[in-house]
């Protein structure tokens, strides 16, 4: 194998390397576009203040959807509701959660 080989070899592997990186970067912001049915990917990332730490909604939560319009959020400590629905309703999204004791629904009109 020859100096020029080497060399090409390596810069493949970088450029390899970059552009799974990349695939999996587009993949990830894909899953949050909004498609008609409801998806728990619009908010499992969305950071909470949980006891004055930043956590993911999907460390806090599970989620379910019941219906096309309908997304669940069924906090794992009863505590984190009130954070998770004022976390909600900071964001961009422009969703309006409702809270009903133990769960956070997202529905109707206002999911995409």
């Amino acid at each position: 194998m020859t100096e020029d080989d080497s060399f090409v070899g390596a810069v493949v592997s970088d450029l390899r390397d970059k552009m799974t990186k990349a695939v999996s970067h587009a993949q990830s912001e894909f899953s949050s576009v909004r498609t008609g049915r409801a998806s728990s990917s619009m908010v499992e990332k969305l950071k909470i203040d949980y006891y004055g730490t930043d956590v993911p909604l999907q460390q806090l939560a599970g989620f379910n959807v019941p219906e096309d319009r309908l997304l669940v959020i069924t906090p794992y400590d009863m505590g984190s509701l009130k954070a998770i629905e004022m976390a909600i309703q900071n964001t961009e999204l422009g969703i309006n959660p409702s809270n009903y004791g133990q769960v956070c629904r997202l529905s109707g009109t206002q999911l995409p």
